[in-house]
């Protein structure tokens, strides 16, 4: 644990972070060797970064410059496409890409089986390359506003961007840019109407920077999930936590326990003293393993939304609540819009990003929120029992 711990420092200003030094990786994905060397990693910050939270897709879409500077994997990857389904030999560009599209697909019918209303489903293309799906339901019958995006981007960096990621990522580039790059994502959030209903986060991402024959220089995946409740349920914050730790277990009995505290680091309102929720997992910048063995780990953790989720939707649903409870909701929403909007880097960075979608930025902001001007818990409540977990973060499974 300690070895990793070392090896995760000093990406983020607020958490540790994952280090690797991956070398001699010369053209992995389409030769069967691998490319990419990278250097320490430090604050995930700006305009290298791909965006960290639900908020991937929009920020994928603006980081592309307008440097006419492209590399050839805009156009083979399109040729690929044309020609068939995408297999274990293609371009990691397009094995991620096709595996954020399906898992999209089985999210969105996962929740309209369970609401009973159909998701609005929004496409977008850009002429440099890439697309975007954005699926979003608004006043359904479980959930008053629900999610889902993937963004599929082929773009360039622009000089500021690659001297930013140089300096302040440690990134091993030589090129003083526009360096060809692809980033492709999903992003979830889902706000039920019950006030004993989560709401719950979900991100994943995969970013190349590419050389000008299209294998890529670099490379490194993202992610993670997490909850947020209004009302405290020990057993769903211990079942979801648990299905997390058994699909990060799966690659490395490490991770669990390093992303989970770098989760809680994240998603936290420095200015209420408070996390957003009661946290997840949380990870950037990784390419600690081959990249085969952390895309069967991105899957493996995609793959699991449903399982981690959908239980605790289907138990609390139903509950009888009060006009005091939805109250009570509405405040913690707006804790959950003041994170989102103070310190999430990647809204932050989206909405100063020209030309970026900024309905799909604000995609994860709750229909409804409320404001109370000295609003606190009653004591011994059941709402303040929610505050306590959330200014002192809790292990709700062993982190062995």
């Amino acid at each position: 644990m300690a070895s990793l711990l070392r090896s995760l420092k000093q990406r983020v200003p607020l958490y540790p972070a994952s280090q690797a030094i991956i070398r001699n990786q010369r053209a992995f994905f389409t030769s069967g060797a691998s490319v990419a060397s990278t250097r320490q990693r430090r604050n995930l910050a700006t305009a290298g970064a791909v965006a960290v939270a639900a908020t991937t897709g929009a920020l994928m879409y603006g980081l592309a410059s307008k440097d006419k500077v492209y590399c050839d994997a805009v156009q083979d990857d399109k040729q690929r496409k044309s020609e068939g389904p995408i297999t274990d030999s293609d371009p990691m560009r397009l094995r991620m890409e096709a595996f954020i599209k399906g898992l999209q697909t089985r999210i969105v019918e996962d929740i309209e089986n369970l609401d009973g209303k159909q998701f609005t489903r929004t496409t977008w293309q850009r002429p440099e390359g890439g697309e975007g799906i954005t699926c979003v339901l608004q006043d359904g019958n479980v959930f008053e506003k629900a999610g889902v995006g993937v963004s599929v981007v082929y773009g360039t960096l622009p000089k500021a961007a690659v001297e930013q990621m140089r300096h302040d990522r440690g990134k091993d580039i030589s090129a003083d840019g526009p360096v060809p790059f692809f980033a492709a994502g999903i992003s979830l959030v889902m706000h039920p109407h019950n006030p004993n209903c989560p709401t719950v986060h979900l991100n994943y991402r995969y970013f190349e920077i590419e050389n000008p024959d299209g294998t890529p220089k670099m490379w490194w995946f993202g992610g993670g999930s997490d909850l947020t409740p209004s009302y405290l349920f020990e057993d769903d914050c211990i079942h979801f936590h648990q299905v997390l730790k058994d699909g990060c277990d799966k690659t490395d009995k490490r991770y669990y326990s390093t992303f989970k505290q770098w989760c809680d680091k994240y998603f936290y309102n420095k200015h209420r003293a408070e996390a957003r929720g009661i946290g997840g997992i949380f990870f950037d910048d990784l390419d600690d393993k081959p990249a085969e063995e952390l895309f069967g780990f991105v899957r493996e953790m995609g793959n699991r939304f449903s399982l981690s989720y959908l239980p605790i939707v289907k138990k609390r649903m139903n509950m009888k609540y009060t006009n005091e409870m939805k109250r009570w909701q509405q405040l913690r929403r707006g804790r959950y819009v003041e994170f989102n909007l103070v310190w999430d880097r990647g809204t932050k960075f989206g909405l100063q990003t020209p030309g970026a979608r900024i309905e799909a930025i604000l995609m994860s902001l709750p229909l409804t929120a409320r404001w109370e001007y000295m609003n606190e818990p009653e004591v011994s409540s059941k709402e303040e029992d929610l505050v306590n977990v959330l200014k002192t973060p809790r292990d709700w499974i062993p982190l062995v």
